[in-house]
């Protein structure tokens, strides 16, 4: 029977060890050696340079079959797809962090002492972001109050091996937690200084397509607070009412419809009665993607996949864009539960 997996008699995959925890690397020196024709030796020299393996997909396992054993738990899945580097793209911040936010809410004491120091890694270059460069900061309060609030119960109970490790690291956790949360509140936003166009030099209506393109409620107060023309446009009820649309169905209009005085809908305070009772609407620039054919999760580049036609993972399909799922934060702690 021929031997299809990987000469046991090699030396294996070499490692490095990060701050991100242990990461495969690879040469690819050996593969210029064997076509070296009119290589620049420049060129072939950096090429021998150990470059970091980067994780874009990982199986998703839940139960031993025939081919393979055992199976894929959160905390793998959140050690092998490279969440470090997605926390630098504008794009996946906000995914990021708002499942990081959902773990600290219920799954911390599910991840393996390698996945928590992991997470608390990418944690850490989460909030060094938003200190540098003023990011989302009400985001990753909210994700700080809940990881905080979720370390005081779990350290009550640290008896009954509810976390991994000594309680003393924890504690020193919970401490480095409440100084981020203490950064963030003391940050100051610095109020930039330009001659050139503001935002309340732009006609009226460009004004108000702006607040139209905001899917959250409060940055349409915040911004409403920057000028009165802004605030008298916050207050739009048509505004209110397409927010409504967007974030709940029509169905749920109906059960907690709110009347004004003058008998019409008030749309704002319909939006805020609303979101007590269903949750809203999630908005994300990139998300991880799940291939139902292949049952992989992924990170799909879309630049490589415009250029090259590349679906980010190995597919067997003939349509591999049929099968790609987008993966919202919760979906993704759902693929794990078994």
């Amino acid at each position: 029977m021929p031997f299809l997996g990987q000469d046991w008699r090699s030396p294996g995959w070499s490692w490095i060890k990060t701050e991100d925890g242990w990461k495969r690397i690879e040469f690819y020196g050996n593969e210029l050696r064997d076509n070296n024709n009119g290589i620049d030796l420049e060129d072939f020299l950096f090429s021998l340079f150990p470059v970091v393996y980067q994780e874009k997909w990982i199986y998703v396992q839940k139960e031993s079959t025939r081919e393979r054993h055992g199976y894929c738990t959160l905390g793998e899945a959140f050690n092998r797809l490279d969440f470090s580097s997605a926390t630098q793209d504008i794009q996946r911040f906000t995914y990021v962090a708002k499942l990081l936010q959902l773990i600290a809410r219920s799954q911390l004491p599910s991840l393996s002492g390698a996945a928590q120091k992991n997470y608390f890694n990418v944690l850490e270059k989460i909030v060094r972001k938003v200190l540098e460069d003023h990011h989302n900061p009400r985001l990753i309060k909210e994700l700080l109050q809940d990881l905080s609030s979720t370390l005081c119960i779990l350290t009550r109970g640290m008896g009954k091996s509810v976390l991994v490790g000594n309680i003393n690291i924890w504690v020193c956790r919970l401490e480095t937690i409440l100084n981020w949360q203490q950064q963030l509140n003391n940050l100051q936003i610095p109020k930039q200084m330009s001659n050139g166009m503001t935002l309340r030099d732009l006609p009226l209506d460009m004004q108000n397509n702006i607040l139209y393109k905001f899917s959250d409620a409060c940055d349409i107060i915040n911004l409403g607070q920057a000028t009165p023309t802004l605030h008298m446009l916050s207050e739009d009820r048509h505004l209110w009412k397409k927010l409504c649309q967007f974030h709940f169905a029509e169905k749920q209009f109906c059960r907690h419809l709110i009347l004004s005085e003058r008998g019409h809908v008030d749309w704002k305070v319909m939006y805020y009665t609303l979101q007590k009772y269903y949750p809203k609407r999630e908005q994300y620039g990139d998300t991880l993607h799940f291939c139902r054919h292949c049952s992989i999760l992924f990170w799909k580049d879309c630049h490589l996949a415009f250029l090259f036609k590349d679906s980010g993972h190995p597919c067997t399909a003939n349509d591999p864009d049929n099968c790609l799922v987008p993966v919202s934060p919760q979906h993704f702690i759902d693929l794990f539960k078994f």
